[in-house]
C-alpha cells in the first residue's frame, strides 16, 4: 500500500526530510504544510538580502517547480488541530489531511523581551521572508534604528540597517561582542570593523522600555535612564521552539518537543525534528535544541530516513556555523567558548611572534595576519573547536577534523610548539595524515 507522509513546516528540516523520504520511498504520497505563501527559502540568506548583497530571488533555492517534479504536494495553510487516533490533521481553512506518518518540523520563533512598548509598530525581528520585506520597507524611510541582542542575528540586523543608510545604534549588555563564543581579540576585531563602518556601539547597555508615538516606535529607554530616539527597534535576543501543536495533543515538551535519537515522539507515527525538537543524544543521554541551519538539514535527513522505515540513529555533531560579522566571513566549529574550565583543552597563538595565552578553557592557538585569524581549541588527541575569520581556506578541512573527531596525537606537539607550518599540518591531517578517533 502507498504510504502517506505529511510534514508540518517547510523549512530546512521539513524540506530535507521530504526529499529524503522521496528517495527512500519513490511511490509515497508526500505533503508539506507551511504557513508562509512563498516556497522554501534560505533563512541564513535573509541577512544578505537585508545587506543588499543578493537579490530577493536568490534565497529561493527550491521553487514550486521542484516540488512538482519530486511529486511533493505543497499546502499553504496553518494547522489548527492534529487528531492522532484517526491519523489526520486539519488546517484553519477547514482542509483535512490524512497521514500514515507525521513529522512536526515547525521550527522556532524569535522571542521578544517582556517590556513596555514591545508591541509597537516598528519593532522587528529577522525571522522570516515577509519580516525581512517589512524591515526593508521601514528602512527606506527611517533615519535611526536601535538593535539589541548579543549574537549573530543581532549583528546581521544592525549591519543590514546600516547598509541601508540608517543611523544604527547597537546595544550590548556586556563589555564586548559575543563574549561567550569569541575571545577578546576576536571581539575587538569585529567591533573595530563595525565602528569603522559607522556603527554606534553602546556597551554595558540594556533596554528598559520602548517609547512610542501614535502606535509607532519613536525611541527606547535604557536601564541607566538614557533615551535614544529611533524609528526602528531590531530585536534578536534568542528563539523559542514552536511547541504549541505538540502540546495540543499532550506530547511531552521541555524547551522543545521531546524526541528520541530517531526523532520519535511518545505517540506512534508522529515525529519531530529541527529547531522545534529537543533531541536525545544516545552518547550523553541528554537532550538538546540546536537552532542552526546546518543541524536542521542533518536532522531532517535522519528524520526522513526514520519516517521512511530506514532506522537511523542521530548523534549530535559538533556545531558548525558560517556567517559574516563585522564584514568578516567567520566560521565557528565545535567547542570554542570560554564559559568553563577544562584542563584537557589547549590552544596556541601565532602572529608576528609565537606566544602562549592562557584562558579559562585552557590554551588557544591563534594565527593572525591582518583581518585573517585562526583559533584552535586542542584536546589531548583531537581538535575540539575552531574559529576561522577572514581567509576560509582551512574551514572545510577543520570541519572534517572537528566533526570527524580525527586523531591528532601524532602531530599535537607540532601544533603546540609551532615547529611546523600550522596550515600544512592541518591540511595533511584532513587529507588523511591521521587516523579517525572514536
Amino acid at each position: 500500500m502507498t504510504t502517506r507522509y505529511v510534514i508540518v513546516g517547510n523549512g530546512a528540516a521539513g524540506a530535507t526530510a521530504a526529499w529524503t523520504i522521496r528517495a527512500r520511498d519513490p511511490g509515497a504520497e508526500i505533503a508539506i504544510v507551511g504557513d508562509e505563501p512563498v516556497p522554501f527559502y534560505s533563512r541564513p540568506g535573509l541577512a544578505y538580502v537585508l545587506l543588499g548583497v543578493i537579490p530577493h530571488k536568490e534565497v529561493f533555492s527550491r521553487p514550486d517547480r521542484l516540488y512538482a517534479e519530486a511529486r511533493i504536494q505543497r499546502v499553504v495553510g496553518r494547522v489548527s488541530a492534529i487528531e492522532p487516533a484517526p491519523h489526520r490533521l486539519v488546517t484553519t481553512d477547514g482542509r483535512a489531511l490524512r497521514f500514515d506518518r507525521l513529522l512536526l518540523a515547525v521550527g522556532a520563533t524569535a522571542t521578544l523581551p517582556d517590556l513596555p512598548g514591545i508591541d509597537l509598530d516598528g519593532v522587528v525581528t529577522l525571522d522570516s521572508y515577509e519580516g525581512t520585506r517589512e524591515i526593508l520597507r521601514l528602512a527606506s524611510r527611517a533615519r535611526r534604528a536601535v538593535v539589541v541582542g548579543g549574537g549573530i542575528t543581532a549583528l546581521e540586523l544592525a549591519e543590514g540597517l546600516l547598509a541601508r543608510g540608517v543611523e544604527t545604534h547597537y546595544l550590548m549588555r556586556g563589555d564586548r561582542y559575543w563574549a561567550n563564543v569569541l575571545d577578546p581579540a576576536e571581539s575587538a576585531l569585529v567591533e573595530a570593523h563595525l565602528v569603522a563602518d559607522g556603527m554606534r556601539l553602546h556597551k554595558g547597555t540594556e533596554l528598559a522600555s520602548v517609547i512610542g508615538r501614535n502606535g509607532r516606535v519613536s525611541g527606547v529607554r535604557t536601564k541607566d535612564g538614557q533615551e535614544l530616539p529611533c524609528d526602528i527597534l531590531g530585536v534578536a535576543i534568542g528563539v523559542a521552539p514552536r511547541t504549541e501543536l505538540a502540546r495540543s495533543i499532550d506530547l511531552p515538551t521541555g524547551r522543545g518537543i521531546l524526541v528520541s535519537e530517531r526523532f520519535e515522539t511518545e505517540l506512534p507515527d508522529i515525529f519531530a525534528a529541527g529547531d522545534c525538537a529537543e533531541v536525545l543524544d544516545p552518547v550523553t543521554g541528554k537532550r538538546s535544541v540546536d537552532a542552526l541551519w546546518s543541524v536542521a538539514n542533518e536532522q531532517g535527513r535522519a528524520a526522513g530516513d526514520n519516517l521512511a522505515g530506514h532506522p537511523t540513529t542521530y548523534q549530535r555533531p559538533a556545531s558548525f556555523n558560517v556567517t559574516r560579522i563585522g564584514g568578516i566571513t567567520t566560521t565557528v566549529i565545535g567547542a570554542v567558548g570560554t564559559g568553563g574550565r577544562d584542563d584537557d583543552l589547549v590552544s596556541l597563538s601565532r602572529g608576528d611572534t609565537f606566544l602562549w595565552r592562557e584562558q579559562l578553557d585552557g590554551f588557544t592557538t591563534i594565527s593572525t595576519e591582518g583581518a585573517n585569524r585562526l583559533r584552535l581549541v586542542v584536546g589531548p588527541d583531537r581538535i575540539a573547536g575552531a574559529v576561522v575569520m577572514g581567509d576560509q581556506s582551512l574551514s572545510y578541512r577543520l570541519q572534517h577534523l572537528v566533526r570527524g573527531r580525527v586523531d591528532i596525537s601524532a602531530v599535537r606537539d607540532h601544533l603546540l610548539d609551532g615547529s611546523r607550518d600550522l596550515h600544512a599540518v592541518l591540511a595533511a591531517l584532513a587529507d588523511g595524515g591521521a587516523s579517525r578517533g572514536a
